[in-house]
């Protein structure tokens, strides 16, 4: 592990925003905001999930979009994570969270009292064997994680380079009679000056600069 490392697990530890509970502490403990993360912001504001958060360009750049709403990043990467932990402890900002952990692991964090009405999946890994489609965060195994603590209506947020993982979203959200609200091939055609689709990741970067269209997809949940 390379020193950089070494110093942004160091400084996440530091940081009153981020959690990282061990698993065994999840098991035998619980973890203490689930169901309370009110008292941690301080407000009872809909809540905004960033999963597979990596250098958490959309949990920081929505909340600063809007700031009377909370958001919290999820990842099992710390290290990638910290670029936006540092920046909101740099700015103060008071709607923002963070969690280090697998996203699997999801539903030890959230239930339907914490008023998550709201939930962005940016460049997953599109899981592209067949044995790994129970991986992919739009499946229907991570969709039912996701119902046992999201606010009726919810909406989830899909944006992918990946055509496959595109097009099985499609088919899990007609096959599961679920509404859809957006469906793109290519954002910059369809929505060139959208606030929110405009925020890029780092992954996102890279495959606009291999010449790849970004697709995206909102639906309720």
């Amino acid at each position: 592990m390379g020193k950089n490392k070494h110093l942004r697990f160091a400084e996440n530890r530091t940081f009153a925003h981020v959690f990282q509970p061990a698993y065994h502490q999840l098991i035998n403990e619980g973890f203490p905001l689930k169901g309370a993360w009110h008292t941690f912001f301080d407000n009872k504001q809909p809540v905004t999930l960033e999963l597979g958060c990596g250098k958490a360009e959309y949990t920081i750049g929505l909340a600063l979009m809007y700031p009377q709403r909370n958001f919290i990043g999820m990842d099992v990467k710390g290290a990638r994570f910290w670029k936006g932990a540092r920046y909101a402890q740099d700015h103060q900002m008071q709607n923002v969270a963070f969690i280090r952990s697998r996203i699997d692991q999801i539903n030890h964090f959230f239930c339907t009292e914490d008023t998550i009405n709201e939930i962005w999946i940016t460049f997953p890994d599109p899981q592209p064997r067949e044995s790994k489609e129970k991986k992919r965060l739009t499946s229907p195994e991570f969709l039912h994680r996701y119902r046992q603590f999201a606010m009726p209506n919810t909406t989830i947020h899909l944006k992918t380079d990946s055509i496959s993982l595109y097009n099985y979203t499609l088919e899990v959200i007609k096959d599961h009679h679920l509404h859809i609200i957006t469906a793109s091939q290519n954002i910059d055609l369809d929505f060139p000056h959208h606030p929110e689709l405009s925020i890029q990741t780092f992954y996102e970067s890279i495959w606009r600069k291999q010449g790849k269209p970004i697709h995206y997809i909102s639906f309720k949940l």
